[in-house]
């Protein structure tokens, strides 16, 4: 690059994208997604599903990518990897709470952010599953709390020097002594 090129570049001013939009404007956008697929399980009743599906029996489940999207490229070198996030909608859920009763531990309310539950302001649902293998636009997963039909959102590899956080904490589960069905305490470091 030329030094005519590097002066023109440094003397205009760096532009800040986020300065084009201001809170009071973000706060109530509108935001547009489309489902790339849909998943085809064996839970066809909201309170079948595991609460926890790592502490549980693995189900096997298959998401079906969408046709015409080209997301056969799109699942090019993800063979590799042995668990993805899905992102998907939870599109039998209406309405949330700013406090729940979480299915473990003391029943007492808990803010509806310090826990899992799925009845959210927006139905967004994130889980961690085994990938088991991939055939043209299909996945087969294991380990999964997802309905039949549930539409899909998105999917990212799990990579475990990223994902997993050592010094993470549990909050209140840590402080009722909540143990897992495994026999394990769930803990602070």
């Amino acid at each position: 690059m030329s030094d005519a090129i590097k002066a023109k570049r440094a003397a205009k001013p760096i532009k800040q994208y986020t300065d084009a939009i201001s809170h009071e404007e973000s706060a109530g956008m509108h935001v547009d997604m489309q489902a790339i697929g849909v998943v085809r399980s064996g839970y066809r009743e909201r309170f079948a599903t595991p609460r926890q599906p790592t502490l549980d029996q693995a189900e096997t489940a298959q998401i079906h990518l969408n046709a015409g999207m080209n997301f056969e490229q799109a699942l090019t070198d993800l063979d590799g990897f042995s668990h993805i996030w899905v992102i998907y909608w939870m599109h039998l859920n209406n309405g949330w709470n700013p406090t729940v009763i979480p299915p473990r531990g003391p029943k007492q309310r808990r803010g509806l952010f310090a826990t899992r539950g799925p009845h959210r302001p927006n139905s967004i649902g994130l889980s961690a599953v085994r990938l088991t293998g991939i055939k043209g636009r299909t996945l087969t997963i294991e380990g999964h709390d997802m309905l039949d039909g549930t539409p899909v959102l998105d999917i990212k590899p799990y990579i475990p020097y990223a994902d997993n956080i050592e010094d993470a904490t549990s909050g209140w589960l840590a402080e009722v002594g909540l143990v897992l069905p495994n026999g394990a305490a769930v803990t602070t470091p």
